[in-house]
């Protein structure tokens, strides 16, 4: 499974940005997609995540200003990414978490795309 990221830049704070993933490849069964996040120094942390079916999940430092959507038709995650702040800079990262391929069951992760926020 690929994972194709796009939509990451430059903004300032308080400005928006749409992530989009795509996944294309061998794909079996899709299951839950997601985004994370690593910015200098620190681990990385789940942003965001949606289950096949629709439920989300976001970290408490993005609720209210990201919402995840997946159009399953297309394999494809998009992150809206509104009311910026300086500490959202990092590159995110798009997640497929147990996916089902002709080789089983595995997570894939994008290249990753980079987001900063100017103050």
């Amino acid at each position: 499974v690929q994972l194709v990221e796009s939509g990451g830049g430059l903004v300032q704070a308080g400005g928006f940005l749409r992530l989009s993933c795509a996944a294309s490849g061998s794909i079996l069964s899709p299951n839950a997609m997601g985004w994370y996040r690593q910015a200098p120094g620190k681990q990385r942390e789940l942003v965001a995540a949606i289950a096949r079916g629709g439920s989300t999940y976001y970290g408490d430092s993005v609720k209210g200003r990201f919402t995840i959507s997946r159009d399953n038709a297309k394999n494809t995650v998009y992150l809206q990414m509104n009311s910026l702040k300086p500490e959202d800079t990092a590159v995110y990262y798009c997640n497929a978490a147990g996916w089902w391929t002709m080789t089983g069951r595995k997570d894939y992760w994008g290249q990753g795309t980079q987001v900063t926020v100017s103050s």
